[in-house]
């Protein structure tokens, strides 16, 4: 039963202050105290409140609630096991906005008042706000399940008053003094079949096919990276009419279907960049994906003198990395200079913007654009995107072969109608 203790301070000029602390059965049997409390009963009370905790089986250590938030970040995060870029990203916001201001604060002190008021002094951009405001809660909810803290204070908490992002302009026009009508000069991240076809034939028949099948596919950049010979060329076939429907597919492999780089720190603190092959990013996302003929024909001529293990890659064989790739990509989306001839560099001819600003993610979501151009079905969208269909609809849809079949049609379609609008007989001249 819990008790309390007479402490008379010896400490020079405190004049014998008495103060009183608690002792109450822990758990395991042994005697836990806390100190500082001004009158008997008060401690005796704190006491009591700790072993009908105890016998509740809601008790948290005191001890582990002053838990300073860095040291209980930095053990949340080492548990953690998510993919890519989002290990990455967490340890900068953390190390840029969260730690300054909260690491040596004990995680019992945390309340949404100070948080949210903290959170407007912030002046990196409103999304990254909210991110670092909803990572804290993460860690904090982490506390919470280890058996840290009793509540989160800043559960399905909504920050307010933040300044808002500022509108998008209105998209430019340009004026074609030629025929004297209005042309937009863009049209945001989602490119055209004949700009993906325009900036392939700049790169070239390797790296070019790297790009038609990101647009024509809606992959995942690291799933494009991580594909193998054997599941490049792979078959699907279904029942249809009286006989069979049958289409070559990718296949995002379940175990090593995806090539991945993210931050990792080691025991003694110091960071690196871990690259390699890994699970893709959730269960949807390791599926088969149907591609058009012509996409087809492509791969297979490209396989046939193609000397590595992986479909795409380097000149060397090594992997893409995101930075080399992008380093690849942006003169030939962006336009460049002309270069003249240089003792140790080749001269480059000049190259007018294309599609300014184009990445992988944006031809991801090109091709989830097209698809709705062509009328795709959203339950055969969704499976070839890798995302879960939602509501009970995604446990009693599939899709059909007569779906697929209309999904490659229209994917053929726009590759055909490319070709002609460019007046071109194939992508890359013999």
């Amino acid at each position: 039963m819990a008790y309390a203790e007479k402490r008379v301070s010896t400490a020079k000029g405190s004049k014998g202050k008495v103060t009183w602390r608690s002792r109450y059965k822990r758990p395991d049997g042994t005697w836990g105290s806390e100190a500082g409390f001004p009158t008997k009963k008060t401690a005796e009370r704190w006491g009591e409140e700790q072993e009908t905790a105890i016998r509740a089986g809601r008790w948290v250590d005191p001890e582990l609630m002053r838990k300073h938030f860095g040291v209980w970040a930095r053990e949340w995060m080492a548990a953690q096991k998510p993919r890519g870029r989002t290990t990455i990203n967490r340890w900068e916001r953390l190390e840029a906005h969260i730690l300054p201001q909260w690491e040596y604060t004990p995680l019992i002190a945390f309340n949404w008042f100070e948080v949210e008021a903290w959170a407007r002094t912030l002046t990196c951009h409103p999304s990254t706000t909210r991110k670092s405001v909803q990572i804290m809660s993460q860690i904090l909810t982490g506390a919470v399940d280890a058996q840290h803290l009793t509540v989160n204070p800043l559960h399905r908490r909504q920050l307010t008053g933040l300044a808002s992002p500022e509108t998008p302009k209105p998209t430019p026009v340009e004026q074609d003094d030629d025929i004297g009508d209005r042309v937009d000069a863009g049209d945001g991240v989602i490119a055209t079949p004949e700009e993906v076809l325009l900036i392939a034939r700049r790169l070239g028949p390797v790296v070019g096919l790297h790009l038609v099948t990101l647009a024509w596919t809606g992959m995942r950049f690291e799933e494009l990276v991580g594909l193998r010979r054997p599941n490049a060329l792979r078959r699907r076939r279904q029942r249809y009419d009286d006989g069979f429907f049958e289409c070559p597919v990718i296949r995002v492999d379940k175990d090593t279907g995806a090539f991945v780089q993210y931050l990792v720190r080691g025991e003694d603190g110091r960071r690196r960049i871990f690259r390699g092959l890994e699970p893709p990013k959730n269960e949807q996302s390791a599926r088969d994906i149907d591609i058009p003929p012509f996409l087809e024909k492509l791969l297979r001529e490209h396989l046939d003198g193609w000397p590595h293990e992986h479909v795409f890659t380097r000149p060397t064989g090594v992997l893409w990395w995101r930075s080399h790739w992008c380093g690849v990509l942006r003169p030939a989306a962006d336009g460049r200079d002309a270069r003249p001839n240089a003792r140790s560099k080749a001269g480059k001819e000049a190259w007018e913007p294309i599609k300014p600003g184009l990445t992988a993610r944006d031809l991801r979501k090109t091709h989830d654009s097209w698809q709705e151009e062509v009328g795709v079905k959203p339950v055969l969208g969704y499976e070839q995107m890798g995302h879960k269909y939602p509501g009970i609809k995604g446990t009693y849809r599939r899709p059909t072969p007569a779906m697929r079949k209309h999904r490659l049609e229209g994917l053929q379609l726009l590759f055909d109608r490319a070709l002609a609008n460019l007046g071109w007989g194939s992508v890359w001249e013999k």
